[in-house]
């Protein structure tokens, strides 16, 4: 599943940099998460970072992109070059 932010975001910059995909990006009112790049951090750490350190809770799990941890792992192999 890719991770998608809310209206809730309060545009505070703490999840863009944390994003190890680089899969956030400054839209044109909140911060988006492009779902193609986002692996929820599979591959990198055991956590979605961005959610980690969201002081506004509004990073969620997008329903209209449910994927497996294998799904997951396997975008993290592809945007690496594995």
């Amino acid at each position: 599943m890719a991770l998608l932010i809310t209206d809730d975001c309060i545009n505070c910059d703490v999840c863009e940099p944390e994003c190890p995909n680089n899969a956030i990006s400054q839209g044109e009112e909140i911060y988006v998460v492009d779902a193609d790049k986002c692996t929820e951090c599979v591959g990198h750490f055991d956590e979605p970072q961005c959610k980690e350190v969201c002081p506004v809770d509004c990073i969620l799990v997008d329903p209209a992109r449910q994927e497996s941890r294998e799904e997951l792992q396997k975008k993290f192999e592809t945007i690496q070059g594995k």
